[in-house]
């Protein structure tokens, strides 16, 4: 008699599969960050994400140590890891915090990705509104003149990377960019990955298309090591056919002749750390919902205290050099 496989089981199979032939980045990565008390005696919170293994990347923490005690909780939202620390006297200058990973990275290709069934619970979360990502006005009046009668939602979210790579200039001068504001960016015409991404969320989801966001990092490409200055975000749209359909419009841009390949792609130079906007932390931080959770958020005396100090760095495991994306 043949043995019946569940649905679960041909996911893990094939997921190992595809683990054994994706291109991969093997590297060992330090997040770490100090925090600068310049008015000690209050109580300190410190709250950072916690890296997570899923289909597309293996992460293991190999060291941790903080100034303070580390505690790890999980924000019932999304499902995003992170440590906690606290005290209720800050009396030193300073706290120092470091997290090291060894991170294997795939690239994530929608053309061999197995289908992995969302939840309905999930798909509603990602058709609402942010609030800096309203699917109303502007962005649902953008997205209306871009879909032509017949497209499948496969095709609307092709329309939409489309309009905001040829709309859209990565260009981080003046102020107001990096926050993921649509209405900003539909405006401005600029910005960062944030902005490139809320365009395009606030357009699939004005369609009643679920999108997601996602925030991690990125390693540069052919570089073995050094220091990562900032994060990086992109994003995936939901199809009934397809899944989770992942895309990267501002490495796009930025890549020009790379523009087909990020649609329906993840290359293997970054690694995730959360998902969502108006990520509420855990415990419950005591001003507004973070706008995006990728590095350390602090707060001083019950206020958001921007004073961090971050020092983040990879260096590739030896024997295994970077690997390029394919186009």
């Amino acid at each position: 008699m043949l043995r019946r496989f569940s649905a679960v089981s041909l996911f893990v199979l094939f997921s190992l599969c595809a683990f054994a032939q994706s291109k991969s980045r093997h590297f060992e990565l330090n997040y770490s960050f100090t925090v600068r008390v310049a008015d000690p005696g209050k109580p300190l919170d410190v709250w950072f994400p916690v890296a997570q293994s899923d289909q597309f990347q293996q992460v293991k923490i190999t060291s941790k140590s903080g100034d303070l005690s580390l505690k790890e909780t999980t924000e019932p939202e999304y499902g995003n890891k992170m440590f906690y620390a606290h005290t209720d006297k800050a009396n030193q200058p300073e706290y120092h915090f470091t997290v090291k990973y060894d991170v294997v990275r795939l690239e994530h290709l929608a053309a061999v990705s197995l289908k992995k069934p969302a939840s309905g619970k999930e798909l509603q979360r990602f058709l609402q509104a942010d609030k800096l990502v309203p699917i109303t006005g502007k962005p649902a009046e953008l997205a209306v003149e871009q879909v032509k009668p017949g497209m499948s939602d496969l095709d609307k979210g092709r329309a939409f990377y489309d309009y905001t790579f040829a709309t859209m200039k990565y260009d981080k001068t003046g102020t107001g960019w990096g926050r993921g504001d649509t209405l900003w960016a539909c405006d401005a015409k600029h910005g960062n990955c944030t902005d490139f991404h809320s365009v395009f969320i606030s357009m699939a989801r004005s369609q009643k298309i679920p999108a997601r966001f996602e925030m991690g990092l990125s390693l540069p490409e052919g570089q073995n090591s050094g220091q990562i200055a900032g994060y990086h975000c992109w994003a995936e749209f939901y199809t009934r056919d397809r899944g989770w359909f992942p895309v990267d419009i501002s490495e796009a841009w930025k890549h020009q002749e790379k523009k087909d390949y990020f649609f329906g792609a993840h290359d293997v130079n970054r690694v995730q750390f959360s998902v969502g906007r108006d990520v509420e932390l855990s415990p419950r931080q005591h001003a507004d919902r973070v706008n995006y959770l990728i590095l350390p958020y602090v707060e001083l005396g019950g206020e958001p205290y921007p004073n961090v100090a971050n020092a983040i760095s990879f260096s590739d495991i030896a024997g295994q050099e970077p690997t390029r994306a394919s186009r």
